[in-house]
């Protein structure tokens, strides 16, 4: 090969290389409209009806076709039971509410088919590594260069989950509280391979669906659960309802020392 045929084919690659990273960065800092949730239980029911109620469209997938369709009653039975309160006295109001938010979700049992569009996916499946694993290796055979993939683990280390992931620096985790259309946090934990853009666009994302984000860092230590006083108590539906008890998160969380079981910890809060 010439010199001339080597510089061209040189500048070729370094022009192909810069337009797929600036294609990452694209995606990365643009905002979110298309999101699929794998798992339609309680958790991924919860998600989904969330990013539906903000106008965003989301596919929900899991096992069979009659799970997913316990799920989408259980949907629209919740999103019923908010437009009842917020339009008390009028029916035609409450209906159209209902049908404005579930006309974003879709159903469906096929992962690869449901990551195309995506440009965020939302693992809630059970707390189990080698599921989740499995689960993200078929969502990035499926999904775009920039899709950010999120995980909603609170007990499995993100650098575990994320092990043999390709694109690891589109990896976090998102960690929803239950009852997740009533719990406003949102905690948004990155770990040492989550790019900054990553990390700000799932920032904004939860700020879109009106949670309360914070940052966090995962660490071998308490969660934040176990940084609170022990008068708090988080299964009740109502604890983070009200902005006294954001402030008082805002006030405790605290950095502890480590522990033998993987968590997340909030060392800012924003």
């Amino acid at each position: 090969m010439s010199l001339l045929n080597r510089s061209l084919a040189a500048v070729t690659t370094a022009s192909t290389v810069a337009s797929r990273q600036l294609g990452m960065s694209a995606r990365a800092n643009a905002p979110i409209k298309n999101v699929t949730v794998i798992g339609s239980g309680l958790m991924g029911s919860g998600i989904a009806q969330v990013v539906a109620q903000a106008q965003l469209n989301v596919t929900v997938v899991d096992r069979t076709d009659a799970i997913l369709e316990k799920a989408h009653a259980a949907i629209d039975k919740s999103v019923r039971r908010i437009a009842k309160k917020k339009f008390a006295d009028d029916t035609k109001a409450q209906d159209a509410m209902v049908e404005d938010v579930m006309k974003h979700i879709t159903m469906t049992t096929d992962i690869p088919q449901s990551v195309k569009e995506a440009d965020l996916v939302i693992e809630a499946i059970v707390e189990n590594l080698t599921m989740k694993r499995n689960v993200f290796e078929q969502i990035e055979g499926a999904s775009r260069t920039g899709t950010l993939l999120a995980t909603n683990t609170s007990s499995i280390s993100l650098a575990e989950i994320a092990a043999n992931l390709k694109r690891k620096s589109n990896f976090a985790g998102l960690h929803f509280f239950n009852p997740v259309p009533v719990m406003k946090l949102l905690e948004v934990a990155r770990y040492h391979e989550t790019s900054d853009e990553t990390f700000n666009t799932l920032m904004e994302f939860g700020k879109t669906i009106g949670k309360t984000t914070v940052s966090c860092k995962v660490r071998m230590c308490f969660s934040l659960r176990d940084s609170l006083p022990n008068s708090i108590s988080f299964n009740q539906p109502t604890v983070l309802n009200n902005s006294n008890t954001i402030e008082l998160l805002r006030v405790t969380a605290y950095t502890c020392s480590f522990q033998d079981t993987p968590g997340f910890i909030v060392n800012r809060l924003l």
